[in-house]
């Protein structure tokens, strides 16, 4: 939820909505940014639910959820995100770290630079959502889900557009036996 949600209450109710129901949620964008002046009644909401939650900020939507210490490496201040949350943290970028609440965490390195392009990260949201959806728990999706983005990236290269990324997908599961 939140690519091209828009800002407000609207939103923010959906997302409230989304997570009371007993399905893995992944929230991106805007509706972890229409959350930015109260991040608490988020977490609360995510933190009173059984099913699994995946928040993917980039730094600027990252320092407007949560509290950055700035005497602290980004690891740590991901896995402090993930248990101020309760949520699966992927906090993107060329090293992007995903840290579970109970403490796992992995750090992404294989997304290249020409990943920073709009959409991109709607893209990587919709791999991990996917991926829950066939039934991988939300940390083991998240890491998946950013290593296929990163490998698509890297396969198309400099100047791609979001769409490419998708269609770059079968290609990279076929070439790593992913899919039989």
């Amino acid at each position: 939820i939140g690519p091209g949600g828009g800002l407000g209450p609207d939103l923010k109710a959906k997302v409230l909505a989304s997570l009371s129901t007993p399905l893995s949620c992944i929230l991106d964008a805007d509706a972890l940014s229409t959350f930015s002046e109260n991040s608490q009644s988020l977490f609360k909401a995510i933190r009173s639910r059984k099913a699994e939650t995946v928040l993917t900020p980039h730094h600027g939507e990252f320092t407007r959820l949560f509290t950055v210490n700035p005497e602290l490496d980004k690891i740590t201040n991901c896995q402090n995100a993930a248990k101020t949350s309760g949520a699966i943290v992927v906090y993107k970028g060329a090293d992007t770290v995903i840290a579970a609440p109970d403490g796992r965490v992995s750090i992404n390195t294989n997304g290249p630079p020409c990943l920073a392009t709009a959409g991109a990260g709607d893209v990587l949201s919709g791999l991990i959502g996917g991926l829950c959806a066939q039934g991988l728990d939300a940390y083991n999706a998240a890491r998946a889900g950013c290593w296929i983005h990163g490998a698509a990236g890297a396969h198309i290269g400099p100047g791609l557009i979001a769409s490419d990324i998708i269609c770059a997908v079968p290609d990279i599961l076929a070439e790593e036996e992913l899919c039989a």
